[in-house]
């Protein structure tokens, strides 16, 4: 089988013996309908009610750094007579306490699953996330990292290369919008309209939040230019952002993904990226804004909301998001294993 013009990592992985199959280097732009393509159809084989637009996509592989993924070295796409069936991935982010990340990102048009080709990918980009390790060297802990959402074959893959679950995740629906109840906004504070000049303390505002979180890594200034850009979440109309004064108290960024409601036949909201900071913790704001963005999705036509929540989050969210009617309907799975470096 052809692999012609791969990556060195690429060839260290032994192929499996299909026609037609190579591992080969990224192209560039070209590449990123037909990458795209697969991400969505990956997620929609394994029941994951969710879909990134093209414009999106190419967004966020357009602002990679090329220190933490140099697109040239650190991804390769997989084909079978040509045509592109999957691609996979590393980049390395370091924790607040050192620990060292190296992501495994792998998608797999499921028309080619369970033939050999994604442990074929698992190896090919752990060895190229060990060649980035020696290049950036740490003294800390080194891990893969990787999740799977409904896949068991990609469960069983990791189980059975060494990896150990360390951490769950739901995502939860509410198969109706109907007002929630007991959800005043707390004495003192405001919900306004968002306006431009807001974007920076609204970002602010939810990095402290979540700074005391599980896997919490500092974002970037790459990160605030895709938050602050990003076609899904653009329509800030759907954001409840409660201020005491001149500082942001809470926040949800509710959105509506027109894509995945297209795709799926649904009428599904999105109550997201919820936080709240320290000091107004405790006194039912996350409740009141979860109420607000509810309400403003029912008032856009849609029939369900939906949301991700980490299982373990010391902040009791699990417990806060059923008790306003969200359920869960699938669950993902984050992986690790150590870095042995020879």
């Amino acid at each position: 089988m052809a692999v012609d013009s791969a990556p060195d990592f690429a060839t260290q992985a032994a192929l499996p013996p299909i026609s037609g199959l190579r591992f080969r280097h990224f192209a560039g732009v070209s590449d990123y309908a037909a990458m795209n393509d697969v991400a969505n159809s990956s997620r929609e084989a394994n029941g994951v009610h969710f879909i990134t637009p093209l414009d999106g996509f190419s967004a966020f592989y357009d602002s990679f750094e090329v220190e933490h993924c140099d697109k040239a070295r650190d991804l390769f796409v997989v084909e079978v007579d040509g045509r592109l069936v999957g691609y996979a991935r590393t980049e390395w982010s370091d924790e607040p306490d050192g620990t060292r990340l190296h992501e495994v990102i792998c998608f797999l048009d499921p028309a080619f699953r369970r033939r050999g080709i994604g442990r074929a990918m698992l190896d090919a980009v752990e060895a190229r996330a060990v060649e980035v390790l020696d290049e950036h060297p740490t003294t800390a802990a080194a891990f893969f990292q990787s999740s799977a959402s409904g896949d068991d074959g990609a469960d069983t893959l990791f189980t059975q290369n060494g990896y150990t679950p360390i951490r769950f995740g739901y995502v939860m629906v509410r198969p109706n919008l109907d007002p929630a109840s007991d959800a005043r906004l707390p004495d003192g504070l405001e919900i306004r309209p968002v306006e431009e000049a807001h974007l920076r303390p609204i970002w602010d505002a939810a990095v402290e939040a979540f700074r005391d979180a599980w896997g919490f890594v500092e974002p970037t200034e790459r990160d605030y230019e895709l938050y602050a850009t990003d076609p899904i979440q653009s329509d800030h109309s759907l954001w409840r952002v409660a201020w005491d004064g001149d500082e942001v108290a809470g926040q949800v960024r509710g959105f509506i993904n027109h894509d995945e409601n297209e795709r799926f036949g649904s009428n599904r909201g999105w109550v997201e990226n919820i936080s709240v900071r320290r000091r107004w913790r405790k006194r039912g704001l996350a409740r009141a804004l979860i109420a607000e963005t509810i309400d403003a999705l029912r008032e856009r036509g849609m029939t369900e909301g939906a949301l991700n929540v980490d299982t373990e989050n010391v902040s009791g969210a699990l417990r806060l998001y059923e008790s306003v009617g969200f359920r869960p309907v699938s669950r993902s799975t984050t992986y690790r294993k150590p870095i042995q470096l020879a």
